[in-house]
């Protein structure tokens, strides 16, 4: 595949993949394909789309909500150092700020107030 070009674009499960935010392309793919990545707010559809340098992309990773920006286009998928180049991470992890609203296995449901907490620990408050 020759090197892309910015006018051009690349196809977001290619893109995703090489950025190194998925394990394989087929997991990207199958992300896009179920709804679960926004492309400039609007809800991908097919892996096919076309990203472009400068759109924001939204979607989850594990527990987390990544909202990242497209800063150049992939040539290939090299190392996570190379992989890190290509966005600019817009939104505020949790990892990134230390806090989580995760709850230990076994303890049961969480009840009104605890749920409550963990709302406004993940920034929706109720």
């Amino acid at each position: 595949m020759s090197a892309p070009e910015s006018h051009s674009g690349q196809r977001v499960d290619r893109w995703l993949w090489c950025a190194r935010f998925f394990k394989s392309r087929t997991i990207a793919a199958r992300t896009c394909v179920d709804g679960k990545v926004r492309l400039n707010r609007r809800i991908v559809a097919k892996a096919s789309v076309q990203v472009r340098i400068g759109d924001v992309l939204t979607f989850a990773q594990g527990r987390e909500i990544r909202v990242v920006r497209v800063a150049a286009l992939a040539e290939r998928r090299g190392p996570a150092s190379e992989a890190r180049l290509l966005y600019a991470e817009l939104g505020e992890t949790a990892a990134a700020t230390g806090v989580t609203a995760e709850r230990e296995s076994g303890s049961g449901r969480p009840t009104k107030r605890e749920r409550r907490e963990i709302e406004r620990l993940r920034g929706r408050d109720a």
